[in-house]
C-alpha cells in the first residue's frame, strides 16, 4: 500500500452492497414501513453518527453538514415504503446522505472554480515526464500513520475544487464505485475517470512534499 491509499484508509460509509439483511433491520424496516415512531427515533439514534461523518467530508460548514443530514433522514422517512431490502439500510442512507450534501453544495454556487493544471504532470516531446515522481516513504501499517498526516491529506483534499474534489470523495473514500459516483454527479462514466485521475494526480502533487523519501547523502 502506497503512503497516499495508507493516509487516506477510512471507512468507506458502508458502500458496499449486501443482499441479505439481519433479522434485526428486517424488523426495523418492517417497523419504519408501518409507521412506527420509536422505529424512526431508533433510525437516527444508530446512524446520525455515521451520516454526519459523511456529510462533514463533503461540507466544510458544520451547519450545512446537519442541514444535509436532516434533509437526508426526511427524504428517507418519506422514501422508506419503497425500500426493498437489496441492500443494507445502512448502505441505504449513505446513498441519501451524499445526495443531499452534494446538493447543498450545489445549492451554495461559489466563486469560478481554479483550475488544477499546475498540480498535474508535464511530458516532454519524448513521452517523459519532465518532473519523474519521486519515492514516498513508506508505511507499512494504515494503525501507524500519525494524526497529524490525517489531517494534512485531508487539508489537501480540501483544497481541490469541488469538481475533482467531489469525485475523488465519492470514490476513494465514500466507496462509491464508477458507475454509482456517475450517477450520483450526473455525468457519463468517462467523464468521472478523467475527473478522478485528475484528482488523484493533483492530490499526489500537493501531498509530495511531505511524503517524499528523503535522501540521505
Amino acid at each position: 500500500m502506497s503512503t497516499c491509499e495508507a493516509v487516506m484508509e477510512a471507512p468507506k460509509g458502508n458502500a458496499v452492497m449486501e443482499t441479505h439483511n439481519p433479522p434485526t433491520e428486517v424488523d426495523l424496516v418492517a417497523r419504519l414501513q408501518s409507521g412506527d415512531e420509536t422505529a424512526y427515533e431508533e433510525l437516527v439514534r444508530e446512524n446520525i453518527g455515521r451520516m454526519l461523518a459523511v456529510a462533514r467530508r463533503f461540507l466544510k460548514n458544520e451547519e450545512d453538514a446537519q442541514d444535509a443530514v436532516q434533509e437526508a433522514f426526511v427524504n428517507a422517512f418519506r422514501s422508506i415504503d419503497r425500500f426493498e431490502g437489496g441492500s443494507r439500510l445502512s448502505t441505504w442512507l449513505h446513498r441519501i446522505v451524499v445526495n443531499a450534501a452534494l446538493m447543498k453544495l450545489r445549492s451554495k454556487r461559489r466563486r469560478p472554480e481554479s483550475s488544477i493544471d499546475e498540480l498535474l504532470p508535464t511530458f516532454r516531446e519524448d513521452g517523459h515526464l519532465e518532473q519523474p515522481s519521486s519515492q514516498w516513504r513508506s508505511l507499512p501499517d494504515t494503525m501507524v500513520v500519525r494524526e497529524e498526516d490525517r489531517v494534512f491529506v485531508r487539508e489537501a483534499i480540501d483544497r481541490l475544487p469541488d469538481t475533482y474534489r467531489n469525485v475523488l470523495l465519492l470514490r476513494d473514500i465514500e466507496g462509491l464505485d464508477t458507475a454509482e459516483s456517475a450517477a450520483v454527479l450526473g455525468i457519463s462514466e468517462n467523464a468521472t475517470k478523467v475527473r478522478l485521475h485528475r484528482a488523484r494526480q493533483a492530490l499526489q502533487s500537493l501531498l509530495e512534499p511531505r511524503f517524499r523519501e528523503e535522501t540521505v547523502s
